[in-house]
């Protein structure tokens, strides 16, 4: 089933094409790794598909309804961590996650209470975020993207700055997110993260997709993913 569905999205600022031509979906259940290097216009697609900034041309849809057209339906099912997560640090995970929930309609105390267990933050909710490691706050991040139990899920840079606990945990979660179900958009620069997360892989260069593959295909013919990357985008570098 298809969550997210992309057709030629085409953004122009001050008479320059930023990204064109971008077509792919998501479907349920599925963990997409999208990669670029540095200004290929990875984050813009991400802006476009949120209804951040205005689409130039062409059509996002989420769970079959127009993010133009009728944008409350559309990202009502929708979480999102763009960048690092805005979180208010004298305040409490419980307190954050609260103010959150308020953005939203009928976000029941049980709900908050779920979410805080998915992430496994119920030992350090009450404790004020300053205190909480970069992992336990992009847990906490992610609370708050769940907040409205989404279908699809975007994330950038979710395990960005971790040690090697806080990169396991982000993972396990996503793993686990994904198995009930979830679409799942991850934005990063870590291949072995996307090898270890993702069953498929998206590309871009220049603002166009240059691979849309699973991780199988993304790999055939080459001994890392590093060295496929390199093959297909010819970058040295992604962002």
């Amino acid at each position: 089933m298809e969550v997210l569905k992309c057709t030629n999205l085409k953004k122009v600022i001050k008479g320059k094409i930023i990204v064109e031509n971008i077509s792919f979906s998501i479907n349920k259940g599925d963990v997409v790794g999208f990669l670029g290097p540095n200004g290929a216009g990875k984050t813009t697609v991400i802006k476009l598909i949120l209804g951040l900034i205005k689409i130039s041309g062409g059509n996002v849809e989420i769970n079959g309804f127009d993010i133009q057209k009728d944008f409350v339906k559309a990202i009502e099912k929708v979480g999102a961590i763009v960048e690092n997560p805005d979180l208010y640090m004298y305040l409490s995970g419980l307190d954050n996650l609260k103010i959150q929930a308020n953005c939203y309609k009928n976000i029941s105390r049980k709900r908050i209470n779920e979410v805080i267990k998915i992430v496994g933050l119920e030992n350090r909710i009450k404790d004020k975020v300053s205190t909480y490691s970069l992992g336990m706050k992009q847990r906490l991040g992610i609370a708050e993207a769940l907040i409205n139990n989404p279908e699809l899920l975007i994330l950038d840079e979710p395990t960005n700055g971790l040690d090697i606990e806080g990169i396991i945990e982000i993972r396990n979660l996503i793993k686990k997110l994904a198995n009930q179900g979830m679409a799942i958009l991850i934005s990063s620069h870590n291949l072995t993260e996307i090898d270890n997360l993702c069953n498929r892989i998206i590309a871009i260069k220049n603002g166009k997709i240059v691979a849309n593959d699973t991780i199988e295909e993304f790999t055939k013919d080459s001994i890392s993913s590093e060295e496929a990357f390199l093959k297909k985008v010819g970058e040295n570098k992604i962002d």
